[in-house]
């Protein structure tokens, strides 16, 4: 069934453009006690226009000593006003330039079913790409020729009379990246799981990043013709990381597909449906467009360019946007084969140029009737992410800035992201950290795997506010720049008790002094020399800052510490050297140490104290 066309001149705003007046917050209105922050016993009092004594009164029946003055939270506030014959109603105010915060309430008989939006996930070779062109192909008519060539990263599937939108950006990092700007875009994940490899790595970070997401998994086990094909099995690993399918009880839909022949293609689809189905997706399209942005470039012929999706309203051409913190009007708005589109619904993605700038991933716009209106907001938008970079900046979200917040009682969870050298040191670390929990602060651990410290992990700790716990595993340099442009913190630990007692402390709200460890630089090993009376002399390039002799050191193996010991002698050439510096090449001999292989990172480092804030 079509829905009918909305019409450009009757979209709804989507913020109230009156200014809000604050002698009517706070109020009875129709018997429904409207609040918009914590009152006092007196100032609800007079609202409910009862005494104040009463109040204090049932709340000294219920355990609860009250003065006239004290502050009541939101929860007795609504028990008072039931008592009294009220109903209520907590409102927030939000500025017009934080769109995106605005409760949107639309009416029953406006709203309409929208395409579910779904992204495609899992380990690497286990055919997502394949998958996504198999279903690309058959959405193909005969006459569109060249279509598979997309101008935007995102489509649509129509199965069964109905609309499927696809985001083309399978890779958890894209997922992760967008999430971590609080775009809450997909509605289901894809979860692709070869069923001759079964659960890897990477199937396990997909998992991760969608249950952070609270976003509802479609397993789709692909290779099933191939020979070594066990899909049992991949549903029984599932199991081990609370992925449970319906066949074994559990509440994960599963399909067993054929990506390269294109068997159960369809299955899929049609499970997709009716997971949308259960989750009840719907929009209102007589508003003005609100979404997120997919992808960004600046185009040398066009501009800036853009890949919106519309969540909820409609998008036409010759809208006025504000897309994060620029402005513009659409110009030119194509769908993933170059067509022109006139309008632009909900759940569909479009490519438009005519913006100021160009906008990041992530980033929330919203249509605007008039030009005034969006540069406006826009400006505002600006100076807030301006001043917003500047606090970052001033204190980093770190374990430091935790010992406060947590003794202030202003944190209630804390997100860590945990890697370790094997399998068995991140359960037990994992099982000693949830041990920690207490009535008023929980630690979840979101990841607890063995391998070094990865890009990923940052992106997952970015997004989730999270801070990354290695135990015997050292990132690379690389990592470490990454962390801090993700404005996450990374610590290190060689001892489970250390590490344990670190928590603790954050938890009880303590501060003390402590040594803290500074790395000065690392070195990769190029060539492997043995000298005879000496021992093997570690041919490195210095890659990052600064290798000093007789400084502390420990030798990694593909992110894992293999030893740990002292720069027993430095060299440049054949002269003997106090320090080298990045980008120059060295000669390396570590005490008491002989097992240097090539590809090995010698990374130096040194112990200072440090009292937390």
């Amino acid at each position: 069934m079509k829905n009918k066309k909305t019409n450009v001149n009757e979209r709804e705003s989507n913020i109230p453009t009156k200014k809000v007046n604050k002698a009517n917050l706070n109020k009875v209105n129709n018997g429904v006690f409207v609040f918009t922050k914590s009152l006092t016993v007196g100032e609800l009092a007079k609202q409910l226009n009862v005494n104040a004594s009463d109040i204090i009164k049932k709340l000294f029946m219920q355990k609860k000593l009250v003065t006239i003055n004290q502050y009541l939270d939101d929860d007795t506030i609504g028990e008072l006003c039931l008592e009294y014959g009220y109903d209520f109603k907590k409102e927030e105010i939000v500025d017009v330039e934080d769109f995106e915060k605005a409760q949107i309430e639309d009416k029953e008989e406006d709203l309409v079913e929208r395409p579910p939006v779904v992204t495609i996930m899992g380990h690497v070779d286990h055919g997502k790409t394949t998958l996504i062109d198999a279903i690309r192909n058959s959405n193909l008519v005969a006459s569109e020729v060249g279509g598979i060539s997309q101008e935007i990263g995102a489509y649509q599937k129509t199965y069964s009379g109905k609309k499927i939108t696809f985001i083309d950006t399978p890779g958890h990092e894209a997922f992760s990246a967008m999430r971590s700007r609080g775009a809450g875009v997909t509605d289901i994940v894809v979860l692709v799981v070869a069923s001759d490899d079964g659960v890897m790595p990477q199937t396990l970070e997909a998992i991760d990043h969608a249950k952070a997401a609270k976003v509802p998994i479609i397993v789709a086990i692909n290779k099933i013709d191939v020979p070594g094909s066990n899909p049992d099995k991949v549903m029984q690993e599932l199991m081990q990381h609370d992925v449970i399918t319906e066949e074994y009880g559990g509440d994960v839909l599963c399909c067993k597909i054929s990506a390269k022949k294109k068997i159960g293609i369809n299955e899929l689809l049609e499970t997709i449906c009716l997971q949308a189905e259960m989750l009840q997706l719907k929009a209102n399209p007589k508003r003005y467009a609100i979404g997120t942005v997919l992808e960004a470039e600046l185009d040398k012929g066009e501009g800036p360019k853009a890949t919106l999706l519309v969540q909820n309203g409609t998008l036409y051409s010759g809208d006025y946007v504000v897309v994060g913190t620029t402005f513009g009007k659409v110009r030119r708005m194509t769908n993933e084969h170059k067509q022109i589109m006139k309008e632009c619904g909900p759940g569909t993605p479009c490519s438009v140029i005519g913006l100021a700038e160009v906008p990041l991933a992530g980033d929330h716009f919203m249509a605007f009737p008039n030009e005034k209106q969006a540069r406006d907001i826009a400006e505002k938008r600006k100076l807030k992410k301006v001043e917003k970079e500047r606090s970052q900046n001033a204190g980093v979200n770190s374990l430091d800035d935790l010992y406060n917040k947590i003794s202030e009682g202003q944190l209630a969870q804390i997100n860590i992201v945990l890697k370790t050298d094997s399998t068995g040191s991140a359960e037990a670390v994992k099982g000693s950290l949830e041990k920690l929990n207490n009535d008023q602060v929980k630690v979840n651990v979101i990841r607890a795997a063995a391998g070094a410290i990865t890009e990923s992990d940052i992106l997952l700790a970015s997004a989730s506010n999270a801070i990354i716990y290695g135990f015997n595993v050292r990132p690379t340099a690389a990592i470490r720049k990454k962390a801090e442009e993700e404005h996450v913190e990374i610590r290190l630990h060689r001892i489970i008790y250390a590490l344990i007692e670190e928590m603790q402390d954050a938890i009880k709200g303590k501060m003390k002094k402590e040594e803290v460890e500074k790395v000065t630089g690392q070195a990769e090993v190029r060539n492997v020399f043995k000298v005879s009376k000496v021992g093997e002399i570690a041919g490195c390039m210095v890659t990052d800052g600064f290798i000093k002799r007789d400084s502390k050191c420990r030798v990694l193996r593909d992110g894992t510490i293999v030893y740990e010991g002292k720069i027993e002698s430095l060299k440049r050439f054949k002269d003997d050297a106090k320090e080298v510096k990045q980008g120059f090449e060295c000669g390396i001999k570590i005490e008491n140490f002989n097992d240097v292989h090539e590809g090995d990172v010698i990374e130096g480092f040194e112990m200072v104290e440090k009292e937390n804030a």
